[in-house]
């Protein structure tokens, strides 16, 4: 969480230097006039304090209201960053994951009491995103969202963004499959849709796992066929969508202690 934060940080703030109006106001943008954030060197010192913030929040320097400060500064990164229209969604995790980590350090002394509602948190708003986007996409556009069409539709608006970008696109071998097959894209969304509606299950204990495991693989599936990149995300799920602590508690460190090549 934090090495995400503090790279999208830069990564935003950089990208800022080269904006110089204000489109769409987002955020907290919405309630204060943004535009000091462009045509200066600002974001570059928001960028600073905001990783000085998170490092020392990390090692339990300073004040429990670190991470709520980084949070705030990571917002207003991105508001000053994404003010011309196009709205990612890959960093909105990564942004939650600090905010619950902040609520938590502030709200609880005893860290045995922090990582519960960190977790809770995160997990709940998480699972509670992806279900709600299927509503939303089926409220926006009925159940003819799962047309294959439309896929082809965003394969092809994604492969125009990527000529822009590095000048040539080639299409794989499943986005070609997709286009010469109506059911073979209908069915790439249809499980796609179907994954977001059961993400309320990054809730239960018992189907966490399974749960984060179709979901990276829905990410997979998205990156195959509209190049989109979850990258940040993703490591976090399988941080959090995994019971790694039980399956550390069950390793029996001495048999590793006792090997012949450690011995040596």
């Amino acid at each position: 969480m934090v090495y995400a934060s503090i790279d999208l940080a830069w990564f935003w703030a950089n990208y800022t230097l080269k904006i110089q109006d204000v489109v769409l106001p987002l955020g907290i943008a919405e309630h204060i006039d943004i535009s000091f954030m462009h045509g200066n060197m600002l974001p570059l010192y928001v960028a600073g304090v905001m990783s000085l913030t998170c490092v020392l929040a990390f090692f339990r320097i300073g004040p429990s209201w670190l991470y709520l400060l980084s949070a705030l500064l990571l917002h207003l990164l991105y508001a000053g960053r994404f003010s011309i229209g196009e709205i990612p969604h890959s960093s909105n995790f990564v942004g939650l994951s600090i905010l619950a980590t902040g609520v938590g350090f502030v709200v609880y002394k005893d860290p045995d009491n922090r990582i519960p509602i960190v977790m809770g948190l995160v997990l709940f708003f998480v699972g509670f995103g992806y279900t709600t986007a299927a509503f939303s996409k089926l409220i926006a556009t009925g159940f003819n969202w799962v047309d294959g069409r439309h896929l082809w539709m965003w394969m092809t608006e994604k492969s125009v963004d990527n000529l822009s970008k590095y000048g040539v696109h080639e299409y794989n071998f499943l986005q070609k499959w997709a286009f010469i097959s109506i059911p073979v894209a209908m069915l790439s969304l249809i499980v796609g849709i179907g994954t977001e509606f059961f993400g309320f299950l990054l809730w239960f204990r018992k189907t966490r796992p399974f749960m984060a495991i179709l979901v990276m693989g829905m990410h997979v599936g998205i990156f195959m066929t509209m190049n989109i990149w979850f990258g940040k995300f993703m490591m976090e799920l399988i941080i959090i969508g995994f019971p790694w602590g039980a399956w550390f508690d069950k390793l029996d460190l001495s048999r590793i202690a006792n090997l012949k090549l450690i011995n040596k």
